[in-house]
C-alpha cells in the first residue's frame, strides 16, 4: 500500500478521474455515510403496571386446562387440524440479551393464515348443539355435516362484524358445515380481506361504519333468521356465551404454545383487540400457573387502546374508544373492551403497553428477516405487535426504564403469539419488502 493514499470523500467520489488515472474509493463508516435510524421515544410505546382492583375472578374457570381440552378435542375432528409451529428464536434471544424468545405463528391455522377461526369454530358448534339439544360430547365435525344432524337443525345463519380474519374464520367454518354465513365489514377494509372472506362464500358488504358500529348491527339481524345467531368475540349484558366459547376455542392457540415451550414463560406478550384473545392467553397461563403466574403484557394501537386507557383511569370500569381508531394493526382497533377479558386483565395481567403502528413495523420486519439460523415468521399488522412491542423494549435506551419494571434480562424466556400472517399481502410486502413505516 502507498503510505500516501487517502480515502476520499464522498463529495470526491463523485468525480470523474482523469483520464488513465486509476482511481480508489475508500468507503468509510461516517456520520455522513451511515443511514441513521430514526430512535423510538417513550411516545412511541407507553406502558402502565397494573394496579385495577380484583374481582372475584368469576371467568378464569372457563379458561381452565380441562375446558381447553375440550375445544382442542373438537378441533382436532376437522381433518384439517394441525397445530401450527413455535418458532425458538435462539440466536434472536442472544441478540436481544433473554434467555430464550418462541413465537407462535399462527399463519398456518387451518390455511386461513390466521388464528381466529378457532374461536368461531369452536363458538359455532357449541350454538349447533345447543339449538338442538345435543350433547357436546357427540359433536364432531363429521356429525354436524351428517345427514342426521341437517335433519335434525334445518339451516342456521351466522352473522358477524369483522375486520378480516374474525369474519373469514367464519366464513370457512359455515361454508365447512354448510351453513349460511352473513358478514358486515367496517369502512376502510381493504380490498384484500373482502375478496378472501367472498370467496368462502359469504354474503360480505363494507358498511359506512367503525368496528364497533358494525357489531351493533349484526347483533340487530341476527333475530330476522330461525336459529339466527352473532358470532362475536365480544361481550355485552345478555350475550356472553358465544364470547366464552370463542376465548375457550382461543386456548386451544396457548394451550399448544404451553405444551410446544415445554417449561413456564417468565413473560407474556399478547395483543389485544376487543381482548377476547389476550383474555384467552392470559385467563389460561394464570390457571395453569396459580401460584406462580407468567408476567402477562397486554399490548394494544395507542388509537385503540381501550385497556391501556382502563388501567389508567384506575377504577376497574371499562373505558371505551370512540371515533376513527385509524390503526394498520386492524385486527387490533377495537374501541369497546370485551367484559369477560376486562376482567381477566383486571386480575391477571402484570401490565399494559400502548404503542404507535411502527412497533408492530419493526416486529414484522424482525420476525420476517431474523438470523439465518433462526426459524422466519411472515407476520401481519396485527401480528406482530407483541413481539414489536416486546423487541421495542429490549432495543430502546429510552424504554430502560420499562424494561426494568417488568423485570426483562438475561434469565427472561420470553413468549408471543404471531396471530396472523399476510393477511393484507399488499400493506404486508409495502412494509417489510419496501420499508413503509407507519406511525
Amino acid at each position: 500500500m502507498n503510505a500516501g493514499r487517502r480515502s476520499l470523500s464522498p463529495a470526491e467520489c463523485l468525480k470523474e478521474p482523469a483520464p488513465g488515472q486509476l482511481l480508489f474509493i475508500i468507503l468509510k463508516r461516517s456520520e455522513h455515510l451511515k443511514e441513521k435510524r430514526p430512535m423510538n421515544n417513550k411516545a412511541d410505546l407507553r406502558y402502565i403496571e397494573n394496579h385495577l382492583p380484583k374481582t372475584d375472578d368469576p371467568y378464569l374457570s372457563m379458561m381452565s386446562k380441562e375446558e381447553i381440552t375440550k375445544a382442542r378435542l373438537f378441533h382436532r375432528s376437522f381433518p384439517q387440524y394441525q397445530e401450527t409451529p413455535l418458532a425458538d428464536l435462539k440466536m434472536l434471544a442472544k441478540h436481544l440479551g433473554v434467555a430464550r424468545i418462541a413465537v407462535k405463528d399462527e399463519s398456518w391455522r387451518f390455511g386461513l393464515n390466521s388464528f381466529k377461526v378457532l374461536g368461531g369454530a369452536y363458538s359455532m358448534a357449541r350454538f349447533l348443539a345447543q339449538e338442538t339439544r345435543t350433547p357436546f360430547e357427540k359433536v364432531t365435525y363429521q356429525y354436524l355435516i351428517s345427514e342426521e344432524f341437517r335433519k335434525k337443525l334445518g339451516s342456521a345463519t351466522f352473522i358477524s362484524a369483522t375486520d378480516g380474519n374474525h369474519g373469514r374464520g367464519v366464513a370457512w367454518t359455515a361454508r365447512e358445515l354448510g351453513q349460511r354465513c352473513i358478514i358486515l365489514m367496517p369502512k376502510g377494509t381493504t380490498k384484500a380481506r373482502f375478496d378472501n372472506i367472498k370467496a368462502l362464500g359469504a354474503e360480505v358488504t363494507i358498511e359506512e361504519l367503525n368496528y364497533d358500529e358494525c357489531v351493533r348491527k349484526a347483533a340487530s339481524l341476527s333475530d330476522q333468521y330461525e336459529h339466527g345467531v352473532i358470532v362475536q368475540d365480544t361481550s355485552w349484558e345478555g350475550y356472553e356465551d358465544i364470547p366464552a366459547w370463542i376465548m375457550q376455542g382461543y386456548g386451544v392457540m396457548a394451550d399448544e404454545a404451553a405444551e410446544q415451550f415445554g417449561e413456564k414463560p417468565s413473560h407474556i406478550f399478547v395483543q389485544a383487540g376487543v381482548g377476547a384473545m389476550a383474555g384467552a392467553v392470559t385467563g389460561y397461563f394464570s390457571a395453569l400457573y396459580p401460584e406462580d403466574p407468567p408476567k402477562i403484557l397486554v399490548v394494544e394501537p395507542n388509537r385503540a387502546d381501550c385497556m391501556f386507557r382502563g388501567a389508567e383511569k384506575g377504577d376497574g370500569s371499562r373505558v371505551i374508544v370512540t371515533g376513527e381508531m385509524d390503526s394498520i394493526m386492524a385486527g387490533l382497533s377495537c374501541g369497546e373492551p370485551c367484559e369477560l377479558g376486562w376482567d381477566l386483565f383486571k386480575n391477571h395481567a402484570f401490565g399494559f403497553l400502548s404503542g404507535e403502528d411502527s412497533i408492530t413495523c419493526r416486529g414484522m420486519r424482525m420476525l420476517a428477516g431474523n438470523f439465518k439460523e433462526d426459524p422466519h415468521v411472515v407476520s401481519g399488522e396485527s401480528g406482530a405487535a407483541g413481539f414489536g412491542a416486546f423487541a421495542s423494549i429490549m432495543l430502546e435506551d429510552a424504554l430502560l426504564d420499562v424494561r426494568e419494571k417488568i423485570g426483562l434480562g438475561p434469565g427472561s424466556r420470553v413468549l408471543c403469539f404471531s396471530t396472523e400472517g399476510d393477511t393484507d399481502p399488499v400493506r404486508y410486502k409495502e412494509i417489510v419488502w419496501e420499508g413503509k413505516t407507519y406511525h
